[in-house]
């Protein structure tokens, strides 16, 4: 099947069905992922509406098929909740990210994560969805997306502190050989079971810009390029193993996607050199539907590489169609830097990125896509 220059990022509007026992989730930290024994039917319903998710995105020409990620509440914890040594809890918390009218917008709380024993990748329940998702694709292409490991790293040892006397692990580095070993016994059983393509999702890498006013590092940090390098190691490391297994290994960077909110700023021109030239993946997927993202020149740390890129002109955090005419202009600017052949178009995140999902209805959902294939046809066969 030739592959469409349309592309998903991955995940799509949870039906109301699914949503009800996704909502009783996340108010409860006494049950264990993936919950389906607390909460009867719904491993069920789970299944069922992703058969039907899966349907839909054939009955819309998608060529390369996910769950939707209707098999996890968030685009990135659920992947550590199913990691043998994690123990999820409610936080005081959630994430914090802006509203609509800039004020500060809080995320649902059970972000909480504890390390109660060594980490492990191995039988993983993402592996049961995934050969679900197999089984319905028929002649399709399948990919499995998960949370970028350097974004994980960060978050459990910089952000929480998982790490230091009297925890499982006393050290920063040892957490992060935990982790990478973690992710490549995943990556590893991943393989076996036939998976060829893995997602690496994450929204750090603008909070490397030291202009940006939302980063969490820029402020004051004289490490900041030490940091930036350490984050890139761990996800080459990783990507080197899942090239060695034969996998092909995609990114998608965005700057969060929460209820059509975002979290942050900064430019992908300020972080090309580094998160661009030197991170070894062969597609990324990148966020420009907005003037935030800067210029497309940044596209020009890839000219020497063969890596594909993934254009996100077009917005899945709202109601009404996209600029078409927005959208022509930058593909044809990026194809003056980069090789047509080379690039895709897509929206610059998922329609829910987690189970709540954006602000539109699964019928405008539905339409965006399909403009997005228009956009997408009119451009590739001029």
């Amino acid at each position: 099947m030739t592959q469409s220059k349309f592309q998903l990022v991955g995940s799509l509007l949870r039906p109301a069905t699914l949503k009800s026992y996704k909502t009783e989730i996340e108010h409860r930290d006494d049950i264990t992922y993936p919950f389906y024994d607390a909460l009867p039917g719904y491993q069920e319903t789970e299944i069922a509406d992703i058969k039907q998710v899966i349907a839909d995105q054939k009955e819309n020409d998608i060529d390369i098929l996910t769950d939707g990620e209707f098999g996890r509440s968030m685009w990135h914890l659920d992947f550590v909740w199913g990691l043998k040594g994690i123990e999820r809890y409610i936080a005081e918390r959630g994430y914090t990210f802006k509203d609509h009218d800039g004020d500060q917008f809080e995320t649902r709380k059970d972000i909480g994560i504890r390390i109660t024993e060594p980490l492990s990748g191995k039988g993983h329940h993402f592996l049961d969805i995934y050969k679900l998702v197999q089984a319905e694709a028929g002649d399709h292409e399948t990919k499995q997306t998960i949370w970028g490991p350097a974004h994980a790293y960060t978050e459990l040892a910089i952000f929480d502190g998982l790490a230091g006397e009297g925890q499982v692990y006393e050290t920063n580095e040892a957490l992060k050989a935990g982790l990478i070993n973690a992710y490549k016994e995943f990556l590893k059983e991943y393989k076996e079971i036939g998976g060829k393509i893995i997602q690496f999702d994450d929204c750090l890498w603008e909070l490397f810009d030291e202009s940006n006013p939302a980063s969490f590092f820029a402020d004051g940090n004289a490490g900041l390029a030490e940091l930036a390098d350490e984050f890139i190691a761990i996800n080459n490391e990783v990507i080197d193993y899942a090239h060695e297994i034969g996998l092909t290994v995609w990114t998608h960077n965005c700057r969060g996607n929460y209820e059509s909110r975002s979290a942050a700023e900064g430019t992908y021109e300020a972080i090309a050199a580094k998160f661009l030239k030197e991170q070894r993946y062969d597609r990324f997927f990148l966020e420009w539907d907005s003037e935030v993202a800067g210029d497309l020149k940044a596209l020009e740390a890839l000219k020497d590489r063969d890596a594909e890129v993934v254009l996100g002109l077009l917005s899945s955090k709202t109601t009404t169609l996209d600029d078409e005419k927005r959208a022509l202009k930058l593909l044809e600017e990026a194809s003056e830097i980069l090789p047509k052949e080379r690039l895709f178009l897509s929206h610059q995140c998922g329609f829910a990125s987690c189970d709540s999902g954006n602000e539109l209805a699964t019928p405008q959902q539905w339409a965006k896509i399909k403009q997005g294939q228009e956009i997408a046809k009119k451009f590739w066969q001029n």
